[in-house]
């Protein structure tokens, strides 16, 4: 992927479900409240062991060293990143603290547009396998010196230990440079990971990929994501005509029927209505499962089995409009926006075992992270 912006906006089971309905014309109140917040660029969500909701934090960088970013200025390494357990007592008080702190975060001397932590997820008995970004490839890596060395990589995390243990599960960065699945240039960016009975799966941004992980670290490519043409903005935002779009897949979910569904944000030049959810079963080529949503961020699928699609960007991140988008579609294909307007730049999705859905808010910018929960 050549373009990283779905980090940048801050500066700037039916085949019905292939095309988008009209939107549901029901009238729905959800109820919506912040359950936490000051998180840094907080991304993915889960439920975690014991009921928690699990948040990974991208961090806010640090001092250095720094690179050039993808996107052009510099991002400097810090060890800001974090994970976050966020949880209610009986009495239905809300508390949040972190289980894991000073992992790796590239950000802007802002603390914006962090690359970190990506997504977390339940890993065997107790533990936690996160996704760690980065951007690029070893060789960027390697001038961060020694604390960027897990950018790149899934690790697994032992809350429950004095010092929680981080250890390294499998360098995807590493992966995508011997392989390059795509055959589209070395580029790597961990995202969304979901632990299995057999290791866990992951979405790798940068090589258009999902990759299987197993409990020891060997990687295998389960699916490369197309590029497709789309037409371009006119000079002087875009080259005009057509140009091919690559895929750029986010979050990954297991569905209702036991397949894996993955979130496409779409590279340049993020078209509205351009991003599409697919479906994917091993051994198989991905197929599209729905489609006409834009820039999605993060998927799930809630007690009744409907398709839950949150969108980092409603209107394309070329707009500069930081208004997201939370989208339920029904087995009929239909399509209803809940809390429409509510959410800023919103990053990871999961579904409580209270049913509620909790979105995490404000995920590009330090210290005004949120967690919501939403009652629709």
């Amino acid at each position: 992927m050549r373009v990283h912006r779905f980090v940048g906006i801050a500066g700037a089971l039916a085949v019905a479900l292939l095309a988008p309905a009209a939107a549901d014309a029901a009238s729905y109140k959800p109820s919506v409240s912040v359950v936490a917040s000051g998180l840094d660029n907080p991304r993915g969500v889960s439920v975690g062991y014991g009921g928690a909701l699990v948040v990974a934090e991208a961090g806010k960088g640090g001092s250095g060293p720094c690179i050039e970013s993808p996107e052009g200025g510099s991002v400097c390494l810090g060890a800001s990143g974090a994970i976050t357990s966020v949880s209610a007592d009986r009495r239905g008080r809300w508390s949040q603290r972190r289980i894991v702190s000073g992992l790796p975060s590239l950000a802007t001397a802002s603390g914006t547009e962090a690359t970190g932590p990506h997504h977390v997820s339940p890993y065997g008995e107790g533990d936690y396998v996160a996704t760690l970004g980065l951007g690029g490839n070893p060789q960027a890596r390697a001038s961060l010196g020694r604390g960027g060395q897990l950018l790149g990589w899934t690790v697994v995390v032992d809350p429950h230990t004095r010092r929680p243990a981080v250890r390294r599960l499998a360098d995807l960065t590493a992966y995508e440079a011997r392989r390059d699945p795509d055959k589209q240039g070395v580029d790597s960016n961990p995202y969304g990971v979901l632990g299995t009975r057999r290791g866990a799966v992951a979405t790798d941004a940068g090589g258009n990929t999902l990759l299987d992980i197993d409990r020891r670290g060997r990687v295998s490519t389960l699916a490369v994501f197309p590029d497709r043409l789309v037409p371009a903005p006119p000079p002087p935002v875009g080259p005009g005509g057509e140009v091919p779009m690559q895929a750029v897949p986010t979050s990954v979910v297991r569905g209702p029927d036991g397949a894996y569904y993955v979130s496409q944000l779409t590279g340049f030049p993020f078209p509205v209505g351009g991003a599409n959810v697919y479906r994917v079963v091993p051994g198989r080529g991905p197929t599209v499962f729905a489609r006409g949503f834009t820039n999605i961020i993060d998927l799930a699928f809630d007690r009744q089995g409907r398709l839950l699609v949150l969108e980092i960007a409603k209107n394309g991140l070329l707009s500069g409009d930081q208004t997201g988008a939370l989208i339920r579609v029904d087995k009929r294909g239909r399509h209803t926006e809940i809390v429409p307007g509510r959410l800023t730049a919103p990053g990871g999705i999961a579904i409580g075992g209270d049913g509620a859905y909790y979105v995490t808010n404000r995920s590009v910018v330090a210290g005004a992270g949120e967690l919501l929960r939403i009652r629709a």
